[in-house]
């Protein structure tokens, strides 16, 4: 294991976001540590040390961040005791002596989101807040990158959305963002911020741009909610999950997520990639 000294930790990366983030800051010359599940599955980058470690652990993860200040946690895997996850690591954190958490929250979070995960992060953040560490959220929008993983077989968009909208944005972007911050995470405190695309689109738009520049046929068909829940079924997952994947559409319908933000500019100093961009820029393999 490597024994590189450092008071950053990022969490998340064997994953994409916490991936993304890792590197971005290790061009920018910051030692850091990965904090993962995994140690044989932590991605080789320079100036980072990789540190064992569950949500769940308390004990390991106070090991892992002993002489930590600055910790980006990357929320952890849907599942139905994610929020007890989430309450052992912070409590974790604290008892290790973390002096701030960037946290990846969700846009619109409240307890009585339409989206039913952004319940679970608008309780997270409230965790944090009274967990005496100073704290940074980054409320991310759905994500562009899990825009074509929407489309069905049959090339069909499936899902109660009507025509509300929604300001997607791109995992870099969101990465870039983190990294800002966690350079100069003083300069944060406090602080909430929207991360969203450069645009709202529908999901009709959505399917449009996908059809057009992937050369396919691809639509948005708008269901019921009973057919939403009927069309999932087969699946044979938990009620919460059931809850979660249905009011994905039932949030992008409400509009809630449809404000653009210019959080990303603001931070990064550049416009965020928009869906075509980012299509353009990830050809299908």
């Amino acid at each position: 294991m490597n024994t590189i000294e450092t008071t950053l930790a990022v969490t998340g990366a064997t994953g994409v976001l916490g991936g993304l983030v890792a590197r971005d800051l290790a061009g920018r010359g910051i030692p850091h540590r990965l904090l993962v599940r995994t140690p044989s599955k932590a991605p080789e980058i320079l100036g980072t040390s990789v540190h064992s470690f569950t949500y769940s652990d308390q004990s390991a993860a106070r090991e892992a961040l002993d002489g930590v200040q600055t910790l980006f946690m990357v929320s952890a895997a849907e599942s139905a005791d994610r929020l007890d996850q989430h309450r052992a690591f912070i409590d974790a954190a604290a008892a290790a002596g973390v002096r701030h958490v960037v946290y990846t929250s969700f846009i619109a979070a409240a307890p009585d989101a339409t989206f039913t995960l952004a319940r679970d992060h608008y309780v997270t953040e409230e965790y944090i807040k009274s967990s005496g560490m100073s704290w940074t959220f980054l409320r991310d929008s759905f994500y562009i990158d899990f825009m074509e993983a929407l489309v069905g077989e049959d090339g069909v968009i499936r899902g109660p959305a009507g025509d509300g909208r929604c300001a997607i944005v791109t995992r870099e972007d969101v990465a870039r963002a983190a990294a800002v911050i966690l350079v100069d995470p003083a300069s944060h405190a406090g602080r909430t911020y929207d991360i969203t695309g450069p645009a709202a689109l529908s999901l009709a738009e959505v399917a449009a741009i996908i059809a057009r520049v992937r050369d396919s046929a691809v639509v948005f068909h708008d269901e019921s909610i009973d057919e939403a829940y009927a069309s999932r079924s087969g699946y044979g997952a938990p009620q919460w999950q059931l809850d979660a994947w249905v009011s994905t559409y039932t949030a992008i319908r409400s509009n809630v997520m449809a404000p653009v933000s210019d959080d990303v500019a603001t931070l990064t100093g550049r416009i965020p990639l928009a869906l075509e961009a980012f299509l353009l820029a990830h050809p299908k393999p």
